[in-house]
């Protein structure tokens, strides 16, 4: 795997965007896999640079993200679906149509599901997959102990998780314990894969991930069994590594 270590956030994000922008001009019918939080938000501030001062091309780009909390409707302001309309989708010229984030009300959770991932096989596959890391090594909301051949499907939230995104809450007791998220096994089958991180808090996740053992302890040691992906981290997320990475 390809490790590049960035100064500042915002290299973080350029770095990111120059892998996404070259695949989406590469193949113009790209299919992104997308992730939400504060970690991805530099990438979104780059592609939406790239699209306005060079032109940068959404409007047959095809997008999946990776989950969704279960109770959340796509109007409320903590729903995935209201970040990534706010965050990416309201700024370039892509096809709302175009951008599958799961139904976090659906009323039939594993029809939903599995309609997703044959949704995703109908449009060739998953490009390139955006990823963030947990403080616990989850990726989408697979938790420690998921199996690494899970599909998209419903899960429990770990307390770990609820207490780190729980403050994005105006009352932290209104944060669902359920989501959607695409399983491990689904991730893995997308062509490319970016992993986000940044702070010393996730400097461990990512040393778990990328020198570890694969094990369902640390879900995102998966991404060892992957032929193309590439960790774009800062430095404050590279200080557990013992092997030193650079492009």
């Amino acid at each position: 795997m390809r490790v590049i270590v960035a100064k500042t956030l915002e290299e973080m994000g350029k770095e990111a965007g120059a892998i996404v922008a070259e695949g989406m001009r590469a193949k113009p019918h790209y299919v992104l896999g997308l992730a939400t939080g504060d970690t991805p938000k530099p990438l979104y501030r780059e592609l939406i640079r790239l699209h306005k001062e060079e032109d940068l091309d959404f409007s047959t780009t095809v997008s999946f993200n990776l989950d969704e909390y279960i109770g959340l409707p796509a109007t409320h302001d903590q729903s995935y679906r209201y970040f990534m309309d706010h965050e990416l989708f309201n700024h370039v010229n892509i096809v709302k149509a175009n951008t599958h984030v799961p139904d976090g009300m659906t009323d039939d959770v594993e029809t939903h599901c599995l309609v997703y991932e044959a949704t995703i096989e109908d449009v060739g596959g998953i490009d390139c997959q955006v990823l963030g890391i947990g403080r616990n090594g989850h990726i989408g909301f697979n938790e420690p102990g998921s199996s690494l051949a899970s599909r998209t499907r419903a899960v429990d939230l770990t307390e770990s998780t609820i207490e780190a995104n729980a403050p994005h809450f105006p009352n932290p007791e209104d944060m669902p314990r359920r989501a959607i998220t695409m399983g491990i096994g689904t991730i893995l089958e997308s062509e490319k894969i970016i992993m986000l991180a940044c702070g010393p808090k996730k400097a461990a996740a990512v040393a778990a991930a990328l020198e570890g053992p694969v094990c369902v302890k640390c879900p995102a040691s998966a991404l060892q069994l992957h032929p193309d992906v590439t960790f774009v981290v800062t430095e404050d997320a590279a200080t557990g590594l013992t092997l030193k990475f650079r492009r």
